[in-house]
């Protein structure tokens, strides 16, 4: 532990700090530890900065090196730790790798630090109050949470499991569903994260989510009531037997039929299950329900009663009203009682909603997990089954997975979409009322493990579904009949343009997602910035305009869909047949491209700048961003294997060395076809202004070309043969393989064996032909573009 690399970690730990301070979320969680009783470790200041690593410490004659080394003795001691380790090598040997490697991990011989005795540490008087909150985004939410006693050793129960699926659940009879009819919510969470804040051996949470309307901003009291009754109601039925064994069987399927995760997060959770799980239950311990006991779950649920509860009220409409601070994060905030009236209602034995209720059975859920057999010639990639003025599908039959699953993709493609900013809108909005108006009928299909997703795409309406395919056809048919028969009433169009004019405001004022609209703003041809159709929807836009926009889009259109999985190809053609059959829709006149056309940059470098538009938050980003031209697959691989090569020093010399701040990369960008790469940093503008972050990423990349010219062979070949691996590594699910074959559909690319491709042309690759691209993009000829994103641009 170096005293100089120490000083370089807490400048990492204060960016860390400064780019969590604008999230809401973070805000929230600071809040909700202070209110814990004092001397208990959930009120600490968990995030770390400047003033409590270094300055207050200097202040105060303390020296962090000691403290930190002190901190290491006490806690890092191999008997606190758990290991896991997956490999395709032989368990001998990885039981000599894990010895050799790690058995020189000190012991010290202490007990294990517990927390157990600090129960109830928020039965405290600040507790049951009403917290009016200012957030950073725009948005209305209301959050009741109460503070239960540690639910861990539930486990084999998981009761909080069991009221979170009632609670959350969004069909006839849920809170959700209710609080939709009155145009009061827009979304609902409930439940525990199970993070180390939610869930610890002194406590566990449980908290209910609510995304308001304005109106509901308005009526949140009456929200609130809604949760009570239905909590209320559940109380007096009961735990219901029915009920569990649903949600186990939902749970047993997707354990069982479970695709491979990625190494690293499948060892990492195991990690965290074997401090938490006896031995026999690590692997399962987090996903399954084990043991109905209606005695554990009435337990919790009673203790869901209001005099319990704490309210948070975020809104923008608070702003004023809130004369306190909290000390880390500057959240204002104000504390006050339960409005009389209500406090008394709640208290007193009140009525029960009639509307609200226990769910019906649910239907989607699978029950046949036999593999199909070949109606086809079995192929390696996808092949087009269907092509037709309307429309092709492309299918490839699962042989490798072999799960009883299936994932279906459409883009339903338009050239109205992108002819105006207002187009631009009316398509948004058009998008998220068809997703509202899918809630309820879709949501048994959600929670039996069937997923699906609406994206307004650039060109076209994405449709997206996965999950077991007994039951798939049945959800998909769902959302083309809610799509053809698609109406809206104004309340609901109301509802749904005031939550997206929030939405793109809060777009717009993080500076990374800033830079991001600016940027292709620049390079692409007839994009609407968020800008552009931030002010369409402020100028105002009619339901009428909206009914009119939907007919004329659904009258004439190509549709373009891949099915892969456990499906046959005559059952594939079937999903794009009820597309065309059920929207009757003529097809385009000409063939659509699916890419901006992108503008060539002169030779320079060009700078622009953006004042960010959140004053109170300190982060900037700076992106310089080299255009090469029309991608070629060779030059594309060649560009992976240059920034590749550039990662690490990159990371060294901005991050590391030059502290400039927590995010900094370069990445490859293919801009609408057109080929470049760039270099990023996120930094704050209390610590340097833009100009020197962009003179900062120029040193660095005059000292890679320096760098790159001086590389051995050997070093050379090395990555190579990284990039060659990656590119060999077997797909660990389904999902990954569908995702690279609909880019290339999505696209209109079509190179299934784009892989196989790029690991040829990286086997012609010498190091002169990295070096002279890397030269070529980076002399007097250069097309360069840095944009700036910062809020103290003018003052600098």
């Amino acid at each position: 532990m170096i005293r100089d690399a120490i000083d370089r970690e807490v400048e990492a730990v204060d960016s860390e700090y400064q780019l969590a301070r604008p999230s809401d979320a973070n805000r929230k969680e600071m809040l909700f530890g202070s209110l814990a009783r004092p001397g208990h470790p959930m009120g600490k200041f968990f995030w770390g900065n400047a003033d409590t690593l270094k300055h207050e410490p200097k202040k105060n004659d303390i020296d962090t090196h000691a403290r930190l080394r002190e901190f290491w003795m006490r806690y890092y001691s191999a008997h606190y730790m758990t290991l896991v380790v997956q490999s395709k090598e032989t368990l001998d040997t990885l039981e000599k790798w894990v010895t050799e490697i790690f058995s020189q991990i000190p012991n010290n011989g202490l007990p294990k630090p517990t927390f157990g005795h600090l129960t109830d540490p928020f039965d405290t008087p600040a507790f049951n109050k009403l917290y009016r909150v200012v957030p950073i985004r725009k948005i209305h939410a209301l959050t009741i949470t109460w503070a239960l006693p540690p639910q861990q050793q539930h486990y084999r129960v998981k009761p909080l499991h069991y009221i979170s699926w009632l609670v959350g659940h969004e069909g006839k009879g849920s809170i959700l569903s209710y609080l939709r009819k009155k145009c009061w919510a827009l979304a609902l969470f409930g439940g525990n994260g199970e993070t180390g804040f939610e869930q610890n051996s002194t406590y566990s949470v449980f908290s209910i989510s609510i995304t308001l309307t304005n109106e509901g901003y308005e009526h949140f009291y009456e929200v609130a009531y809604t949760v009570f009754q239905y909590l209320k109601m559940l109380q007096k039925l009961g735990p219901d037997k029915r009920i569990f064994e649903e949600i186990r069987k939902i749970e047993d399927n997707e354990f069982h039929y479970q695709e491979q995760t990625d190494p690293v997060e499948y060892v990492e959770n195991m990690c965290e299950n074997m401090q938490l799980y006896p031995l026999q239950d690590i692997l399962t311990g987090d996903q399954l329900l084990f043991e109905y006991k209606p005695e554990v779950i009435a337990e919790a649920l009673n203790q869901l009663v209001p005099q319990k509860a704490n309210l948070v009220l975020l809104s923008g409409a608070n702003e004023g009203k809130c004369e306190l601070k909290e000390k880390w994060f500057g959240t204002q905030y104000s504390i006050e009682d339960i409005e009389n009236s209500w406090a008394k209602q709640w208290k007193s034995n009140f009525e029960l909603n009639p509307d609200l209720h226990l769910p019906a059975e649910n239907k989607y859920i699978a029950t046949d997990f036999m593999l199909k057999a070949f109606d086809c010639p079995e192929t390696e990639y996808p092949v087009k089954v269907v092509n037709t003025p309307q429309g092709c599908l492309w299918y490839k039959k699962d042989n490798k997975f072999k799960i009883p699953k299936a994932y279906i993709r459409f883009h339903l493609i338009s050239p109205l979409i992108q002819k105006s900013a207002a187009n631009v809108v009316l398509f948004d909005i058009f998008v998220n009322i068809l997703t509202h108006n899918l809630a309820e009928p879709a949501y048994e299909a959600d929670v039996a493990q069937l997923e699906y997703k609406l994206v307004a795409g650039e060109h076209g309406l994405i449709i997206r579904v996965k999950g077991f395919n007994h039951k798939l056809p049945l959800l998909f048919q769902l959302i083309i009949d809610y799509l053809t028969e698609f109406t809206s009433t104004p309340a609901v169009f109301t509802m749904i343009t005031e939550q997206l004019k929030k939405t793109y405001f809060n777009i717009l004022i993080k500076p990374e997602t800033l830079a991001k609209d600016v940027r292709l703003l620049i390079l692409e041809y007839a994009r609407w910035s968020m800008i552009d159709k931030y002010q369409a929807l402020m100028d105002g836009l009619s339901l009428e305009s909206l009914l009119s926009f939907v007919k004329e889009f659904k009258s004439q259109l190509f549709v373009e869909g891949l099915v892969q999985g456990n499906v046959t190809s005559t059952e594939s053609m079937d999903f794009l047949k009820y597309v065309v059959d059920k929207l009757n829709f003529m097809p385009l006149e000409q063939e659509m491209p699916v890419q901006f056309q992108v503008v060539e940059l002169p030779g320079g470098h060009h700078l622009c700048k953006v004042k960010a538009l959140n004053k109170g938050d300190a982060n900037s980003e700076v992106t310089v961003y080299y255009q090469s031209g029309t991608r070629s697959l060779r030059e594309y691989t060649l560009m992976e294997l240059l920034v590749m090569h550039m990662e690490e020093p990159c990371f060294d010399f901005l991050r590391t060395k030059q502290t400039l701040g927590y995010h900094v990369y370069p990445t490859c960008r293919n801009t609408s076809g057109i080929l470049g790469f760039s270099v990023t940093v996120g930094t704050q503008a209390t610590k340097y202004n833009s100009e020197v972050v962009d003179k900062k990423i120029e040193e660095f990349l005059s000292s890679f070309e320096e760098k790159i010219e001086n590389l051995t062979e050997d070093a050379f070949n090395t990555q190579v043969t990284a990039l060659i691996k990656l590119k060999e590594c077997e797909d660990t699910h389904l999902g990954e393989e569908v995702d690279r074959n609909w880019n290339e559909v999505v696209t209109q690319q079509y190179l299934f064996d784009r892989l196989a491709h790029e690991i040829e042309a990286l086997k012609s690759f010498s190091k002169s032909d990295l070096v002279s691209w890397f030269k070529a993009h980076r002399g007097p000829g250069s097309k360069t573009l840095s944009v700036h994103v910062s809020c103290w641009l003018w003052e600098t």
